[in-house]
């Protein structure tokens, strides 16, 4: 089963980890990180889970979680998720990767122009 989170969700959870690293607090996350979910992701998810509650869930990986990088977070979702057979794609980092590429493709803006321009 693949689980998919959009890039309100990422970036929601990216803010809320931020925030429990910096408060050493992680109730907010829990909260968030579950409601990055829809309904029926949660419904399928809980069918898989030993417990069948993924607030629990959370509460385990939350604890695992060293609390001190945003990507070990992610990391270990993907990991414990993983060994109930569901593959969680987040849409931000398939954009990151594609807005890095966009970057180094792109020229710097204005300097084109002064050559057309000054042209001896």
């Amino acid at each position: 089963m693949e689980v998919y989170l959009d890039t309100r969700a990422v970036r929601q959870i990216r803010v809320s980890a931020q925030e429990a690293m910096e408060e050493d607090d992680t109730e907010s996350l829990r909260e968030d990180i579950l409601e990055a979910f829809t309904e029926e992701q949660v419904e399928e998810i809980e069918r898989r889970l030993d417990s069948g509650d993924l607030f629990e869930f959370l509460t385990d990986v939350l604890d695992e979680w060293s609390g001190e990088d945003v990507e070990e977070l992610f990391e270990l979702l993907e990991t414990q998720l993983g060994e109930y057979g569901i593959d969680l794609k987040t849409e931000n980092k398939n954009n990151e990767e594609e807005d890095e590429e966009e970057e180094d493709d792109e020229e710097p803006v204005g300097e084109d122009l002064e050559d057309d321009y000054f042209d001896d």
